[in-house]
């Protein structure tokens, strides 16, 4: 688990349904729940927070011990919309609150995420989010952000991976304690043919997904790669047994 910086924790790492079809929702949620996974992160854009929902109903276990991720899109942003969003993604979820919410992307109009933001502080501190952050911003962004913010993010979901390290913005989120998530960690399995990868995946006797997951987790990223096959959900989640030398 992760300490967020207003001491909730998350889990290091879950399971992204970016692009998965409704029709393998359930299925994938079941195997990702029966391996280990505690943490789904989902999104408005994603268009599956509603088969996500059905399949959150047939699981055998407390609404307690699971991490759920979903995001505000644009057409939502502004002082008026959030609310209203943000309780048409719980209907669809069948919630009565999501753990973390995030702002999607930044945009243009910093005026705009500005009340977007205020408008999330407010549902926070009523108790109807566990946690809000935001996805895809820069240090420009956040700096900005920041000038006005009651309330700090805890995440900022990024991408990133070894082929996009993204060292100067994770310092900077590291100086404000705010945790680095990772999205396509695994970019779309193009980093997998990596020879250097495969290398060090031979050599630990470990795939180069595992590889990829465990270099995010020592680098203090959070991480959800995403995937459809049972096999590799769970070898996903195989990788707190090694450790990559520097």
């Amino acid at each position: 688990m992760v300490k967020l910086n207003n001491n909730v924790e998350i889990p290091e790492l879950g399971l992204g349904v970016y692009k998965i079809e409704d029709a393998d929702v359930e299925r994938v949620v079941h195997t990702a729940i029966d391996a280990g996974y505690r943490a789904i992160d989902t999104a408005w854009f994603y268009k599956n927070e509603k088969a996500l929902g059905t399949a959150l109903k047939t699981l055998n276990i407390n609404r307690e011990d699971l991490f759920i991720t979903t995001k505000l899109w644009m057409t939502d942003y502004g002082r008026e919309n959030v609310q209203s969003a943000y309780e048409a993604s719980l209907k669809r979820l069948g919630l009565d609150y999501v753990d973390l919410y995030l702002i999607h992307w930044p945009g243009q109009d910093k005026d705009l995420i500005t009340e977007t933001w205020k408008a999330m502080e407010n549902l926070y501190n009523e108790g109807k989010i566990k946690n809000i952050g935001v996805s895809n911003f820069h240090v420009h962004h956040l700096e900005e952000l920041l000038q006005e913010a009651s309330i700090k993010p805890v995440i900022n979901q990024i991408e990133c991976h070894p082929y996009l390290t993204q060292k100067e913005l994770r310092a900077y989120l590291e100086a404000q304690k705010i945790v680095a998530q990772s999205w396509s960690p695994l970019m779309n399995g193009q980093i997998l043919e990596d020879e250097v990868v495969k290398e060090i995946a031979n050599e630990l006797g470990k795939t180069p997904a595992q590889v990829i997951i465990r270099w995010n987790i020592d680098e203090n990223i959070v991480v959800i790669p995403k995937s459809v096959t049972p096999s590799r959900i769970e070898e996903n989640l195989n990788v707190f047994d090694f450790e990559l030398s520097e």
